[in-house]
């Protein structure tokens, strides 16, 4: 075969590019996260120094572990399908190479600025705005690369996956742009350009949507290339991928105000977003069922292949999170959750159980593709990596479950006189057990992140340029 590539081969490198930070930035961003979970066990780890504080640190282990780890994990996929199932080459190398050296210094910036305390202090929204421009140029560009790509596509159909992509680029960016419009005083601060009630408002708008696009529509873009492809079956039903989208984008938008019951936000804003959120489940469900259908005939592939595995436990925790928030949207169920761990619990159960699991099926599917080999180094080191997953992953939810209740029901509990039972330290005493849990819980998944750069580290070691290369003509002539 002539190692010569052709113009028309799909451009692997940036993708590449994409899913070797996949994993370095999650071990850092989960790394990070295990380390301030241990500073709630153990404060001591705080150093009495203010850059390692956990209110300095924990933005940082969020815009890690959201923005690098499942941002990259997301340009990456998307890249890969939208030039795989439009059989063409991404519309610009050089704005694509752009989008991946610019995402990478906005992650150095977040880095840098918010453990030194320069923040908004909006959540997932921290950073400030020179940050939040370069942010918004590198998020167009992407918009261009992707959109562009479809444009020239070989194909007539555009397939389901890349709509649920081009969903979450839309609306990620109308987000962004929207929350951090600001005022800027100096080159490191800025206010809000709403104020009160207002900016409460535009802020759940954008953080409950950026788990909504961000974290959910993009995700399912993956689950509805990957569960398929690793699973060797079409999608269980592609009428039901369509309504799915449609249901999915039409009403997530609508559910942020259950952000802020019982605030000063009005009453009616509270409840619409509380109905909305209630709704939810449906197509939430649909998505869920669909790609577990795509399993039927194929079910006895769980005993051996541990990717697929990866990427159906992923929907099984996406079906659980997804019943749980509109759950705890139900205003009288979140007068005892709200504020408490059982919140942190349920973000986990959809950012470890189905945001970084498809992830890493994705990934572990994409590799040998990318660099001409024809498995992963091994598959032993993929299995073990699923279990500490799994189990860190039930570990971290149940104890915050645990936390979470008894903190709301010791919160809630008054005496005959009116006075309060329980002292807020007490609450935080009784919730010291499910910090460990927690902790351990965290350096379970954390651990399995190790097993994966090893794993990812051999794979690619064992191939060369000239064999990824070729890897990439050949996807391009078998796919013609």
């Amino acid at each position: 075969m002539s190692t010569a590539i052709s113009p028309t081969a799909y451009n692997y490198k940036v993708v590449r590019q994409f899913a070797i930070m996949t994993v370095v930035w999650g071990i850092l961003g989960m790394g990070l996260g295990v380390f301030i979970a241990s500073q709630l066990v153990w404060p001591e780890l705080n150093f009495g120094l203010p850059w390692t504080s956990f209110g300095r640190l924990r933005p940082l282990h969020t815009n890690l572990v959201i923005f690098a780890f499942g941002g990259c994990a997301l340009f990456a996929t998307s890249y890969y399908v939208v030039q795989r199932t439009c059989q063409t080459r991404l519309i610009s190398d050089s704005l694509a190479a752009f989008t991946f050296w610019g995402w990478q210094v906005v992650i150095v910036g977040a880095i840098i600025t918010l453990p030194l305390g320069y923040t908004t202090t909006k959540e997932y929204a921290e950073l400030e705005w020179p940050l939040a421009i370069l942010l918004a140029i590198v998020w167009v560009s992407y918009g261009l690369v992707f959109f562009g790509t479809i444009t020239k596509r070989k194909t007539k159909h555009i397939y389901v996956g890349n709509w649920f992509y081009g969903a979450f680029i839309v609306v990620t960016a109308m987000l962004h742009i929207v929350n951090h419009a600001s005022l800027p005083v100096s080159f490191f601060k800025s206010y809000s350009a709403y104020s009160g009630a207002t900016d409460a408002m535009i802020q759940w708008w954008y953080g409950h949507n950026a788990v909504g696009f961000f974290l959910t529509t993009g995700f399912l873009g993956m689950m509805y290339y990957f569960v398929p492809k690793q699973a060797e079956r079409p999608i269980y039903s592609y009428r039901l991928s369509i309504v799915h989208f449609w249901a999915l984008i039409t009403l997530y938008i609508w559910a942020g105000p259950h952000h802020l019951h019982y605030t000063a936000l009005p009453d009616w804003a509270q409840s619409l977003g509380m109905a909305m959120s209630i709704i939810l489940l449906a197509p939430s469900w649909g998505g869920m069922i669909n790609g577990m259908m795509t399993l039927s005939g194929a079910w006895h592939k769980l005993r051996t292949d541990p990717i697929l595995r990866f990427l159906v436990v992923s929907l099984a925790f996406y079906g659980m999170s997804t019943f749980e928030g509109p759950m705890m949207a139900i205003k009288t169920v979140n007068s005892l959750s709200h504020y408490t761990d059982w919140t942190i619990g349920h973000v986990h159960a959809g950012a470890l159980g189905w945001v970084a699991m498809i992830s890493i099926g994705a990934i572990y599917h994409m590799i040998p593709k990318l660099f001409g080999r024809a498995q992963m180094h091994s598959v032993g080191l993929i299995n073990a990596h699923f279990w500490l997953a799994t189990i860190g992953t039930v570990l971290y939810i149940a104890s915050m479950w645990v936390n979470g209740i008894t903190q709301g029901l010791m919160w809630r509990a008054i005496n005959d006189d009116g006075t309060l039972t329980y002292s807020f330290v007490e609450a935080l005493q009784a919730s010291h057990p499910g910090y460990i849990v927690r902790a351990l819980g965290g350096a379970f998944f954390a651990s399995g992140m190790f097993l994966m750069a090893y794993n990812v580290w051999r794979t690619v070691r064992a191939s060369n340029p000239v064999e990824a290369e070729a890897a990439a003509q050949i996807a391009v002539v078998g796919a013609h």
